[in-house]
């Protein structure tokens, strides 16, 4: 092998160490009480040879964050291609993300919900990204399920994606009385008694200004 690709190589490998030490803290503290000096003795190298790779505390946990966002997506795609139909893919959804939520080796939401300030500072998108890049996500499912039938044909996929994501969200992180978000059973009837049939029914879009007039007359 030449010389420049066993640098690259190296340079990957210790990248991964570093990223390695840094998740296992992240799960373990939290993104304020990490310090470089612990990355550094948890990754067995020098606190010079960890600044030579991240130069300060935002990089190192901004890529950490990146490596965590690629591999959970990643695993999501290939559980969700699986399912044939929305509904039950949405129900998946929930569970996956609160397995996000739980899980300290994927620590995503984790991080964003209790350190929204630090995981803003370290991956520049913060708290504010979670809907539109959930939505993003959703996206090609919302569309092939409106290709299958699930879906009027009326309705505009965009909005379509981002209630969703809307959805798996509250069910996902917000507590309530009458569905169990992590009986996926329960989850699923939910989503098949109300959303299903909203999607399937065309837009009405003077249903709002017709409200308005009634409520008014």
């Amino acid at each position: 092998m030449s010389e420049a690709p066993m640098r690259l190589q190296r340079a990957t490998t210790a990248t991964a160490r570093l990223l390695d030490a840094t998740e296992k803290l992240l799960a373990d503290k939290g993104i304020r009480s990490t310090t470089m000096q612990e990355v550094a003795e948890r990754a067995g190298v020098s606190r010079a040879w960890l600044y030579r790779h991240f130069p300060d505390k935002p990089s190192l946990i901004g890529a950490a964050i990146v490596r965590l966002n690629e591999s959970f997506w990643s695993d999501a795609r290939t559980e969700l291609e699986q399912i044939p139909t929305f509904d039950r893919q949405v129900a998946a959804g929930v569970r996956i993300g609160r397995g996000a939520y739980d899980d300290p080796g994927t620590l995503l939401l984790r991080l964003r919900t209790t350190e929204p300030d630090d995981f803003a500072a370290c991956a520049g998108a913060g708290v504010t990204g979670l809907v539109p890049d959930l939505a993003l996500f959703w996206r090609p499912y919302v569309a092939d399920a409106a290709q299958r039938g699930e879906i009027h044909p009326g309705h505009d996929l965009d909005e379509v994606a981002e209630w969703v994501a809307r959805v798996l969200i509250s069910l996902g992180t917000v507590p309530g009385d009458t569905v169990d978000p992590d009986d996926t059973d329960a989850v699923l009837r939910q989503i098949q008694r109300y959303l299903m049939p909203a999607l399937r029914t065309a837009p009405d879009e003077d249903a709002g200004d017709s409200g308005l007039d009634t409520a008014l007359a």
